[in-house]
């Protein structure tokens, strides 16, 4: 049985989905502050925070768990300058509370949610797992003490661990029936679909005079689908290989701001307003991840590869989510 931490969430809910579908019995574990309860169709749910040990102890003691999945970690890069604490504390001090009960309770294999702002600013493009990890904002950092407790915890407890250092998670599920639903929303796609909705009144691009083709940021978008599948394979790799490892996980290509507004207008045949405006600190003009590695070790082959097809999953949802402003 896998506990899936965070498995109300967006990423959490797709891959609990893809779990389930694959006959995995799992647990969701989740306080539900930024998930969404209609979002677990799948398993067994405990309204449970990491920061109660007594009461994740308890999940334990009922289920038999052999693996955890984590993914309830904050994700604002702005909120977590802004008040870093309230990072340290979840993102950090909570997964080693989960650590804690884990070897409490002799389960060793954990599949963590990282991601590529453990690397920072890029000194080359594509950034493997090899780049310098020298993350620029409180929550790259707390990321990255986890990725170090993890390799403590393998050397010091045998705890074997899979780390996956996503890129920009975007899509949903062809079913339309989970999505991404953030509150507040700060993924451009979700963002761009507000606009073409109406409920925003217009699209901001932060910076137009990038060294890029267009003058706008380039980024690797990942379908969730990709992301749900990686995780599968990465269970699969502890159960046969029993030892950890870390990958990436990047569609190995970018597109860039004027890229994927284009898509959305292309996909919902809307049109809406688009804003320049001045850029933002600290963001980098092109982040492309390679994911060979995963694709090497794990098997991994990513089936969305175009923007447009990761675009039609996410407006399939979004109408559906909003379907009283259509």
């Amino acid at each position: 049985m896998i506990l899936i931490v965070g498995g109300a969430g967006y990423i959490g809910s797709h891959v609990n989905k893809l779990l389930s579908e694959s006959g995995y019995e799992t647990v969701i574990l989740d306080n539900l502050s930024y998930g969404h309860e209609e979002a677990i169709k799948w398993g067994h749910f405990c309204k449970c925070d990491l920061a109660n040990i007594s009461d994740v102890n308890k999940i334990f003691e009922k289920y038999d768990i052999t693996a955890v999945m984590h993914f309830s970690s904050f994700i604002e890069v702005g909120e977590s300058v802004n008040n870093p604490q309230k990072y340290y504390y979840n993102n950090v001090v909570n997964t080693m509370n989960l650590l804690k009960v884990m070897l409490e309770h002799d389960v060793k294999k954990f599949i963590f949610s990282s991601t590529c702002a453990t690397y920072g600013i890029p000194q080359k493009i594509p950034l493997t797992e090899t780049h310098p990890q020298n993350p620029i904002n409180p929550y790259g950092r707390t990321k990255l003490m986890v990725e170090r407790i993890l390799k403590d915890y393998d050397s010091a407890y045998g705890l074997k661990s899979v780390i996956l250092r996503y890129f920009n998670a975007s899509g949903a599920d062809e079913s339309g029936i989970i999505g991404e639903n953030h509150n507040p929303e700060s993924h451009l796609i979700p963002l761009i679909l507000d606009a073409a909705i109406g409920k925003r009144e217009n699209i901001k691009i932060f910076g137009t005079d990038y060294d890029t083709p267009d003058g706008t940021c380039i980024r690797d978008y990942i379908h969730v689908n990709d992301l749900a599948s990686a995780h599968i394979q990465a269970i699969e790799y502890l159960d046969e290989q029993n030892e950890s490892n870390e990958f990436n996980l990047g569609n190995g290509k970018g597109f860039s701001v004027r890229e994927v507004i284009e898509s959305v207008k292309k996909v919902t045949a809307k049109e809406f307003n688009v804003v320049e405006a001045p850029r933002r600190e600290g963001d980098p003009s092109v982040l492309i991840g390679s994911a060979k590695k995963a694709k090497d070790i794990l098997n991994w082959d990513p089936k969305y590869t175009s923007i447009d097809d990761i675009v039609s999953t996410a407006w399939k949802w979004h109408k559906e989510l909003n379907k009283g402003l259509l």
